[in-house]
């Protein structure tokens, strides 16, 4: 249907893609999977060509090496011979040599910030970069950098209080506008974290708290003033001198993509069948955790495979699609839904699979780009999704037909192979019988002889048929979301149809 092969559909990282600005993937050689890379790095054979040596690297030195034959990268400080590790690149060797002899934390965190390069690198390390003499001035002293008045006005704060029984922190966002999805909170053994959401920055609260405390937690959460209250049980009726100790990120108002990624344990509660080659699992939260997946964001699943730390994005789905939209949807938040497609050759996806019930799996923060205010100001939603590309869907549909009154036609246009691997199919169409601004559109690359509906792949024809304006003037917002060819050519066919960048949002990771 998508003319990729096999392993790059949608391959490891592909599935659920919720970040703008996704990258293509590479087909890669036999042998050169990211099982095969894991067996090399633990052969004993020497990746740095240092001979187990580690050395303190200048910039003139690494950047001599700049060669596919022969390259250095430096991420954080420390300096990588990734010569032997071009060929099992999923983003291929051109990727890799955008950052050789240099320094490539900025491109790293664009494109892999999720990914424990310590991990997948370390038999590859050649050595931390050198310190540069700073020459000053005498008598100069370095500048600080000072938070203006107004920032530092807009700069969260907290405070705590207690009873016999209860530990409350208050945490003053200063934000008008404050809801759940916005508010992370974690407490793990006697360690609270807390975490407030401020477009894209974020606010921490993390200590090493005092004494014990029971295992359940409540947020409370007032919406309008911006306060966000965390109550904890203690568990013997003593009196604290302290909140507790503060750790390192305690009390700072930082952008979120500098924050780094913070992982839970969820347990494994149930996986069904969706299709021949898809489940959907459920984890359940642990109870000391508040956690909400804003529609649009994504998660990283994390697992320790054959000694090696690998992490890939998945987004969550509902446990069903909702076909009563008289009343908002809400379910219990202690549980997260995933549908994933399960590879008989992925190494992540084989592992998921051979999870038993009641295992656990480290569950990350939510992240991505998606704001709910671009469906909230649409009046015609495009939806164009192909194979597990519709995970994202899922909660958009929901919230669009729940809560958007202002649109007047959402449109699914769902590419699959097959009607076997049509993911909902059923509950999709009763969704189209139920409410008459949906209507949902099966196109399949590879159907049988008793396929009645349409046919093909994505192409300008195809959209031009099914993604047309309810009015010459109504505001469009178009959502896209499959593998990176299925992307980047419905994208270029919308735009050479005459939709503007501002109305396409494109689901990516």
């Amino acid at each position: 249907m998508l003319n990729v092969p096999p392993q790059a559909f949608p391959a490891p990282s592909s599935q659920q893609r919720v970040a703008a600005g996704g990258r293509a993937k590479v087909p890669l050689k036999p042998g050169r999977s990211l099982m095969d890379w894991i067996r090399l790095t633990k052969s004993g054979k020497d990746l740095t060509g240092l001979k187990g040596r580690l050395i303190e690297v200048t910039e003139d030195e690494l950047a001599k090496h700049n060669k596919k034959e022969d390259c250095w990268i430096c991420i954080r400080g420390f300096v990588y011979n990734v010569t032997p590790y071009m060929e099992y690149h999923p983003g291929g060797e051109d990727e890799l040599m955008k950052a050789a002899g240099t320094d490539g934390t900025d491109l790293f965190d664009q494109v892999h910030r999720w990914v424990n390069y310590e991990s997948m690198l370390k038999e590859c390390l050649v050595g931390r970069m050198a310190v540069k003499p700073i020459a000053a001035l005498k008598g100069m002293l370095p500048e600080k950098k000072v938070l203006g008045a107004s920032a530092k006005d807009l700069t969260p704060s907290y405070d705590w209080f207690q009873t016999d029984s209860l530990i409350t922190i208050v945490i003053y966002t200063k934000q008008k506008v404050m809801n759940a999805d916005l508010v992370i909170v974690d407490c793990q053994d006697k360690r609270l974290r807390g975490e407030i959401i401020v477009d894209d920055h974020s606010y921490l609260v993390e200590v090493d708290l005092d004494h014990a405390v029971q295992e359940d937690l409540a947020v409370n959460i007032a919406e309008k003033v911006g306060k966000v209250e965390i109550v904890l049980k203690k568990k013997d009726n003593i009196h604290w001198k302290m909140l507790g100790q503060p750790l390192e990120s305690h009390n700072t108002f930082i952008k979120r993509m500098d924050r780094g990624l913070f992982y839970r344990k969820c347990k494994l509660v149930s996986k069904m069948e969706v299709t021949h080659d898809t489940k959907l699992f459920c984890l359940t939260l642990p109870k000391s955790t508040h956690l909400c997946v804003p529609t649009g964001q994504h998660v990283y699943l994390k697992q320790i495979i054959s000694g090696t730390e690998v992490v890939k994005p998945y987004t969550p789905v509902l446990p069903f699609l909702p076909l009563d939209f008289k009343e908002p949807s809400r379910y219990d938040g202690a549980h997260i839904y995933l549908m994933i497609k399960i590879y008989s050759c992925g190494l992540f996806t084989q592992a998921l699979d051979h999870l038993q019930i009641g295992d656990y799996i480290s569950v990350s923060n939510p992240e991505g780009n998606f704001k709910k205010s671009q469906v909230q100001t649409s009046e015609d939603l495009f939806l164009l999704a192909a194979g597990t590309g519709f995970t994202p869907m899922v909660k958009l549909l929901n919230f669009a037909l729940t809560e958007v009154s202002c649109l007047r036609t959402v449109k699914l246009i769902f590419f699959n192979k097959t009607e076997d691997d049509i993911l909902w199919r059923n509950q999709l169409e009763q969704l189209a019988l139920k409410d008459e601004r949906f209507e949902v559109q099966f196109i399949l690359s590879q159907p049988t002889k008793d396929w009645l509906g349409k046919q093909g792949k994505i192409s300008s024809s195809l959209l031009s048929e099914f993604v047309k304006r309810s009015r010459k003037d109504s505001k469009v917002l178009i959502c896209i979301c499959g593998p990176t060819p299925f992307t980047e050519q419905g994208v270029q066919y919308l735009k050479d149809l005459g939709y503007s960048q501002e109305e396409i949002h494109t689901f990516t990771a």
